[in-house]
């Protein structure tokens, strides 16, 4: 009988033992139990878990791919935040520093070559300014007004993009590469070269124009007489002029008289035969009038090529006779 007492106090030890055990290894705070050989048989408080216990079961409720997607949510907004702040810093009017232009500052400039500010200054005159001697500017010059120069502008290089007006203008040599429109009229003292085309919408008034080849695509109205000018084509003497016979040529290869004086017993055949001073481009038309009633009276004929023409006659003229004809050559 004695050994059962024994028996419970081993017992109760070993309960205490594996409820410390158990406390210790889930991080909880120390429960209190009756301690062995009190006598008290109180039972053993409940041992309530800890804040780092509470916070490790939280944590293993939430989902991780919730955590990534707050995390995710918060790099944007600071991603978003720094990119305005730097937006705003390169928005940022830059200041301009002005330096007032005293009169102790005036001073200065007039006896002495003096220096007013630096480069990363901006002077303001806000008066009006009057140099009387020569202005020398290093770098770019930007107006925003209106330039009026009382006298002779000298200028290397001009370039104008927008729109100018000039009452005047003088130059040695004016290029212009693109269109030129003149609305009031065109003096040229000296010769004008056009190497393209030219287009008049009015009529042309010149004393002389001196053209290589004019081509009309209308009809040329002329109120006066044609002139037709170039150099006189040379002649050689046919058989029809007889024995001592001969010929003469004046006008040009567009217009002229050929004169005939017949020798004795002239036969049937070309008074003259005619070499135009500058070569025709095909067969031109070559229109021959006898002049007065003696040359009406002879049967001719005329021969024609590019380069020459004659007037012939079928039948013998009469002996020691004159007479001319007037020919036109039209190409």
């Amino acid at each position: 009988m004695e050994n059962t007492p024994q028996d419970n106090s081993n017992s109760l030890e070993t309960l205490e033992d594996t409820s410390t055990t158990v406390g210790n290894q889930t991080g909880g705070a120390g429960s209190s139990s009756t301690p062995s050989g009190s006598g008290d048989n109180k039972p053993s408080s409940t041992n309530k878990p800890g804040l780092g216990k509470r916070a490790q079961g939280l944590i293993t409720h939430v989902n991780i791919y919730l955590l990534f997607f707050i995390l995710i949510v918060v790099i944007a907004v600071v991603v978003v935040f720094i990119g305005v702040q730097r937006s705003k810093k390169d928005a940022a009017t830059p200041t301009i520093n002005t330096t007032p232009l005293t009169q102790d500052a005036l001073d200065k400039l007039k006896g002495s070559d003096a220096k007013v500010g630096d480069p990363k200054q901006t002077l303001s005159i806000e008066s009006n300014a009057i140099f009387s001697g020569k202005v020398l500017i290093r770098d770019s010059l930007d107006v925003a007004g209106t330039i009026k120069v009382g006298g002779p502008l000298s200028l290397p290089g001009l370039t104008v993009s927008g729109t100018s007006a000039f009452d005047q203008i003088a130059g040695n040599k004016l290029t212009i590469s693109g269109d030129a429109n003149i609305q009031g009229q065109l003096n040229v003292q000296k010769s004008l070269t056009i190497a393209g085309g030219a287009t008049f919408g009015g009529s042309i008034s010149a004393p002389s124009i001196n053209i290589n080849s004019l081509q009309l695509n209308g009809d040329l109205p002329v109120a006066f007489h044609i002139d037709a000018g170039g150099s006189t084509p040379s002649k050689s003497d046919g058989t029809a002029l007889g024995i001592g016979g001969t010929s003469s040529i004046s006008g040009t290869d567009t217009a002229g008289t050929i004169s005939i004086n017949t020798g004795g017993s002239p036969p049937a055949g070309c008074f003259t035969n005619v070499t135009f001073a500058r070569k025709f481009n095909g067969v031109p038309h070559v229109v021959v009038t006898p002049v007065g009633a003696s040359g009406g009276s002879v049967t001719f004929y005329v021969n024609r090529t590019t380069t020459t023409f004659s007037v012939c006659a079928s039948t013998p003229p009469p002996a020691s006779s004159s007479f001319s004809f007037d020919y036109i050559v039209i190409d």
